[in-house]
């Protein structure tokens, strides 16, 4: 089971610190109305996460396992195209913060919620990498799949926390230590996208 709530952290982080729409408007919002108002909206991937799973893990538990050695091989070959991305935005770093937008804070973690479901960046996640490891750890024992979720949403929703504790409390500390977590983000996902090649090789 630590295998996989090990592995639900680690790719937790590295989805929770990548750039993109959900951590700019949690960015935006935190330095318009301060992380208190905003911390809520952390919790939005429990709210638009549910179908999402489901509507992929239907579609991987319905495929041979070949099949499913692929979605490891192009999972992993995606894992690493999000570490160059992320290596180059770390490289690349710009400290200005976009200017907020004028959405009610009362709607804050719905509105967090529904740019997650528009976005493909979860479909592709949950089709090519995490689902694959989750009805693998499902398979073996419910217990694992658990695990696995465990580790993954309780590290989103506590590095998405401290994002928004960080640039709703400090200006000047925010931008260094987001460069910073873009920096392990890059890491953590070439480590994780060559497991993931390894197991689709192997398995």
């Amino acid at each position: 089971m630590w295998l996989y709530f090990l592995q639900g952290i680690g790719l937790g982080f590295a989805a929770a610190v990548q750039p993109g729409p959900l951590q700019t408007y949690l960015i935006s919002q935190s330095l318009l109305r301060g992380w208190k108002r905003t911390l809520p909206a952390a919790l939005a991937p429990l709210i638009s996460d549910g179908p999402i799973i489901i509507l992929c893990l239907l579609v991987l538990s319905q495929v041979p396992i070949w099949f499913q050695r692929f979605l490891y091989l192009a999972g992993g070959l995606f894992i690493l195209y999000l570490a160059f991305g992320a290596y180059r935005a770390w490289k690349d770093f710009d400290a200005k913060v976009p200017q907020p937008d004028s959405q009610s804070a009362r709607q804050g973690i719905m509105r967090a919620a529904l740019i997650i479901a528009l976005s493909p960046g979860p479909y592709l996640y949950w089709s090519l990498i995490t689902g694959p490891i989750l009805l693998k750890g499902w398979r073996d024992t419910p217990l694992y799949g658990i695990g696995f979720l465990a580790g993954f949403y309780a590290t989103i929703i506590v590095t998405l926390g401290i994002t928004i504790l960080v640039f709703g409390m400090a200006r000047q500390v925010g931008p260094k230590v987001n460069r910073a977590l873009l920096g392990i983000s890059a890491a953590t996902l070439c480590i994780f996208g060559l497991y993931q090649l390894w197991l689709g090789m192997t398995g």
